[in-house]
């Protein structure tokens, strides 16, 4: 009776279900090509060889043949990002680069960012980072917030557009953080754990949605990755709409595997329909977690768990992706917008 009781008196973060669903289980802890991870994050400046060893065990395990590290810096700190990686393993590596909002209000301001991050690429950046900060918590000296298609980045785009390399951008949250934090919301669970991603002022989600959709639509000339399927993996006619009006756009899965993987027929037809619009990216470095991804994309299996509750309490089902598309997903797609990959880390098509 006190077992009883103590169950119905448990919270709804205690409450792990084992499943008795028996259904075919396909582990897959090594993908089946060779990727590229468009995005990841690597506290790379000061790392020692010995850790940069077994950062390429692990991604050799994985079968990741080239990680794109997206937390570069600019000046001296890209400098020190490259040579930490890129000097041990050339081929392994792509660092990008970060640009400062500092300053902004000066009137070199425009120019003399697209001047340093010119210089970057010179020191060895294969594109730009812009991190959700845009559009969010910059603000100019009159406290005015910066939007993501402020006129004075123009220069900045273009500049990645001239050099022909990729712009992969961060914008919003997701949607439902914008929601009310009631029994209706999806991300309940994650608003409880961390109640300062609640949004609880402008702009909206819909807001910064435009914004950066403006910056795709005036810079035509430049390759822009909109990162975490531009948080509309819940939503996947709307994404393909803005795919179809702007080829200069292709979108990537960073922290978002749990959206496909909970409508996989229609999630299937979408990589069908766009595999070649779809890069591989993971987001956090969590080795064991790619796990996920692999299974998602490259088998039929059903209903299993998602690695981390507060994103997703529900389970996962395989999309059963063929070779062709998983092939674009994981590394043909990257190649074709990344300069300076090594193409013998991967078969040859």
């Amino acid at each position: 009776m006190v077992s009883s009781l103590v169950a119905q008196e448990m919270s709804f973060e205690e409450y792990e279900p084992r499943s008795t669903l028996v259904v075919p289980e396909n582990l897959v802890t090594k993908a089946k090509f060779p990727f590229i991870d468009i995005h990841n994050h690597q506290r790379a400046r000061g790392m020692s060889a010995a850790r940069v060893d077994k950062l390429i065990e692990d991604m050799d395990d994985l079968n990741l043949a080239v990680m794109v590290n997206l937390s570069g810096g600019s000046g001296r700190t890209l400098k020190d990002n490259v040579a930490a990686l890129n000097g041990r393993y050339p081929n392994r590596f792509v660092t990008f680069a970060n640009p400062s909002f500092q300053g902004i209000d000066d009137p070199d301001y425009p120019q003399r960012t697209a001047d340093q991050f010119e210089a970057d690429v010179k020191a060895g950046a294969g594109g730009l980072k812009i991190f959700k900060n845009l559009g969010m918590s910059v603000f100019d000296r009159a406290g005015n917030r910066v939007e993501v298609d402020d006129p004075r980045l123009d220069p900045l785009w273009a500049k990645a557009g001239e050099l022909g390399v990729p712009v992969l951008i961060h914008t919003a949250d997701p949607s439902e953080f914008w929601e009310p934090h009631d029994k209706h919301n999806e991300r309940w669970f994650e608003l409880k754990e961390r109640p300062g991603r609640k949004k609880e002022s402008p702009p909206s989600f819909e807001e910064l949605l435009e914004e950066q959709l403006s910056v795709f639509r005036q810079h035509s000339e430049t390759n822009f990755i909109a990162a975490h399927f531009m948080w509309l993996a819940n939503d996947l006619d709307r994404l393909g709409s803005y795919l179809d009006e702007l080829p200069n756009v292709v979108t990537e899965l960073g922290a978002v595997i749990y959206d496909p993987g909970r409508q996989p027929r229609h999630a299937k037809a979408f990589f069908e329909k766009y595999h070649d619009r779809i890069l591989m990216g993971k987001d956090s470095w969590a080795p064991s977690e790619y796990a996920t991804y692999f299974r998602t994309l490259e088998t039929a299996d059903e209903y299993f768990p998602y690695y981390r509750k507060r994103h997703a309490f529900w389970r996962l089902y395989g999309l059963d992706l063929s070779d062709e598309v998983l092939k674009d997903v994981y590394y043909r797609n990257a190649m074709r917008i990344l300069q300076g990959i090594d193409r013998s880390l991967f078969p040859a098509d």
